[in-house]
């Protein structure tokens, strides 16, 4: 049997700073949601003046990369290309803005943000993530 890692509290509260000090540095009113491998809500904050749709947005692109294994803007590619069966997936947010947590090639989770352009919904999400420093080995 073989072990790997999961997100604790801990985590989910350095992702979460991290990724609300980056939307506040840019003055971008958004909503950040972090998500358990399963899609599972972990967090989410609205930030003053981010829409209440942003909300529902933020989770669903969340985890739409938890649950795929890849970046939500993934999908919204596929469909723009012309696929647009791909409507149909059981996923709830195909829009750039949702980014999985990997570490040792298993996705442990994800962060999803909604408020700003998608490409910086995605900063912010990858802003969180960096706080982990998985990249670094750190887990």
């Amino acid at each position: 049997m073989r072990t790997r890692a999961v997100l604790t509290d801990e985590d989910v509260i350095r992702a979460a700073d991290a990724a609300v000090a980056h939307a506040r540095a840019n003055e971008w009113n958004v909503t950040i949601a972090i998500v358990d491998d399963g899609g599972h809500l972990l967090y989410l904050r609205r930030l003053d003046g981010a829409a209440p749709i942003s909300a529902e947005i933020a989770h669903g692109k969340a985890r739409t990369a938890a649950l795929g294994r890849k970046e939500s803007k993934l999908y919204e590619e596929v469909i723009r290309q012309g696929r647009t069966a791909f409507l149909s997936a059981p996923l709830t947010a195909m829009l750039e803005g949702g980014v999985p947590i990997v570490v040792k090639g298993d996705v442990i989770g994800a962060v999803g943000v909604s408020g700003v352009k998608s490409d910086q919904d995605a900063m912010i999400a990858q802003a969180g993530i960096a706080a982990l420093r998985i990249a670094q080995g750190a887990e």
